[in-house]
């Protein structure tokens, strides 16, 4: 079976700003973000066959430098590996939500989570694995099972199918950690996946320790982790 490469959209206006976007319509890109964008190519050189693409703006544009540099690279577009639907969260600073009773549940408990006027946290990842699964499939019938492709998508859904692939529980999904614009390889097989790459942004400079960082990503966010770039499925304690 296929290869899938999973990557997570480059860091955008939202995550700077430590707001919780969901599928706020026009939250882009950032400086930055832009820039991780515009490595994409060089990172996958040759490698996928095809692109799969949230429908959420900045998704499309972390994959566009790669689809420029490889003009007969077909692009889909899949609205099940969207962000979850945050539903009334969506919006709103992450300072605010950590006060949140659902928060805890979040954290600590997310397969019990669903966010008032959105989704379940369970549904968002069963979405997305039917959708892999589905994809995986037609990757295959086109173009053979050594075949690669990418999907770019957004943290929680990036997390709940890693989690997935290893056979963890979704109330350990928290523990998994992807940042902007990393990159995720999971090969398929017929009786089991295999997890080749976790996050890996071809540096090693989020290793280095916070006192160290500067600009941005030295601000202590929300999320309490000392990560800008966090989600609402950040790590432990972190929404």
């Amino acid at each position: 079976m296929p290869t899938l490469i999973l990557v997570r959209h480059g860091r955008s206006t939202a995550n700077t700003a430590g707001v919780l976007a969901g599928r706020t319509p026009g939250v882009l890109l950032d400086e930055r973000g832009a820039g991780q964008a515009a490595a994409l190519p060089g990172r996958l050189a040759a490698v996928p066959v095809l692109a799969v693409s949230s429908p959420l703006e900045r998704c499309r544009q972390t994959l566009q430098p790669l689809l420029d540099a490889r003009p007969g690279l077909p692009l889909h577009t899949e609205d099940r590996i969207s962000e979850c639907d945050y539903g009334h969260w969506s919006g709103r600073k992450l300072a605010e939500l950590a006060d949140e009773p659902l928060m805890s549940v979040v954290q600590q408990h997310p397969s019990a989570a669903a966010f008032p006027g959105g989704e379940s946290m369970r549904a968002m990842q069963a979405r997305a694995v039917d959708a892999v699964r589905d994809w995986n499939e037609r990757v295959e019938a086109e173009h053979g099972e050594d075949a690669t492709y990418v999907m770019c998508s957004h943290g929680d859904i990036i997390k709940s199918l890693v989690a997935d692939a290893l056979g963890m529980h979704l109330d350990l999904f928290q523990r998994i950690h992807v940042d902007p614009c990393s990159v995720t390889a999971i090969r398929y097989t017929r009786l089991r996946p295999f997890l080749l790459r976790l996050g890996d942004t071809g540096d090693l400079a989020s290793l280095a320790p916070r006192e160290h960082a500067v600009g941005a990503d030295a601000a202590a966010s929300p999320a309490g982790d000392g990560s800008a770039d966090a989600t609402v499925g950040g790590g432990a304690g972190a929404p």
